[in-house]
C-alpha cells in the first residue's frame, strides 16, 4: 500500500521549504511554477527511454541508468556548462564518493527543449526567493531504476544528503513496480516522513542542509518494471569538484 504524500498548495511551497525544510507538490503546481502545462512536462518523458547504464555501481548491480548535465542560472539567464564529471565527497556519499563519475550527457533534443529549460530556470527562481544568490550551480540527473536484477535500488548509498543547498526530486514514471517509498528525516532530530510519489511530475523539494533522504528498493509486479526520476541539485558556491580537478 502506497502512502500518499501531503501535498503543498502552490502559494505555500516556498514558505513550506523555509519553515519545514521541504515541500511536496503535485504536477499541476510544478507546471504552474515552471510556466508550462502539465502536458508539456509529460512530453519530456520520452527522453527517459534511451538512458545508458550507470557503469559505476559498486554493489555490482545492473539496475541503474542515467544521464547528466550541468547548468548555471544567473538571474533569468540559464546556461549549460561544458560536460563535466559528477563528484561527491565521501562525507555525502560513502558508497560512490571520492571518484569522478563521467556519465553520458543528456541528449541535444532534451537540452534544446524549451520546456526543460523553463523547468530548470523557474525552479531556480523559486529557490532564489528562499536564498537570494548571484548564480545557482545546477546538476541535472536523469535516472531509471529497473528490476532487471529482481530488485532496483534508487539510493544504494542509503539515507544521505547531497552536499548542496537544495534538491528537487521529480517522479517521471512508475511502471509495473511496488516499493519506491521516499523517506525524509530532519538532520538533527528523529522527526521524519514516509510517502510514495505516484503522480508523474510530482516533486519533492528539500533544503539539503536540513533534510536527509532515501528511497526504498523497488520490485517488479510484472515483467520490466522501472521507476524514472529527475533529480536537480542547486548549489550557491560552485560545483562540487574533485580536489584534483580545476575549480569552477
Amino acid at each position: 500500500m502506497n502512502l500518499s504524500p501531503p501535498l503543498t498548495p502552490t502559494p505555500q511551497i516556498a514558505p513550506a521549504i523555509q519553515g519545514s525544510g521541504f515541500a511536496i507538490a503535485a504536477a499541476a503546481s510544478v507546471a504552474e511554477l515552471a510556466h508550462v502545462s502539465v502536458s508539456d512536462l509529460l512530453g519530456l518523458g520520452v527522453h527517459w527511454q534511451d538512458l545508458p547504464r550507470d557503469p559505476y555501481l559498486k554493489d555490482g548491480g545492473r539496475y541503474r541508468y542515467r544521464r547528466h548535465a550541468s547548468y548555471t542560472v544567473s538571474g533569468s539567464e540559464l546556461k549549460m556548462v561544458p560536460h563535466r564529471a559528477h563528484w561527491q565527497s565521501v562525507d555525502y556519499n560513502a558508497l560512490h564518493g571520492g571518484i569522478e563519475r563521467w556519465f553520458e550527457p543528456i541528449t541535444p533534443a532534451l537540452a534544446n527543449d524549451v520546456y526543460w529549460q523553463a523547468l530548470i530556470k523557474n525552479t531556480a527562481g523559486l529557490l532564489n526567493s528562499l536564498k537570494p544568490v548571484t548564480t545557482w550551480f545546477i546538476e541535472a540527473h536523469q535516472f531509471r531504476i529497473d528490476t532487471s536484477d529482481g530488485i532496483g535500488r534508487p539510493t544504494p548509498e542509503g539515507a544521505h544528503r547531497d552536499g548542496v543547498d537544495f534538491v528537487a526530486v521529480f517522479l517521471i514514471d512508475r511502471h509495473n513496480i511496488k516499493g519506491g517509498e521516499t523517506r525524509i528525516f530532519e538532520v538533527n532530530t528523529s522527526s521524519g516522513l514516509r510517502f510514495t510519489l505516484t503522480e508523474p511530475w510530482s516533486v519533492l523539494l528539500m533544503n539539503d542542509e536540513r533534510m536527509i533522504h532515501e528511497t526504498t528498493p523497488i520490485q517488479p509486479t510484472m515483467p520490466h518494471g522501472y521507476r524514472d526520476t529527475l533529480v536537480l541539485t542547486f548549489r550557491s558556491n560552485g560545483f562540487q569538484n574533485s580536489p584534483h580537478a580545476n575549480s569552477q
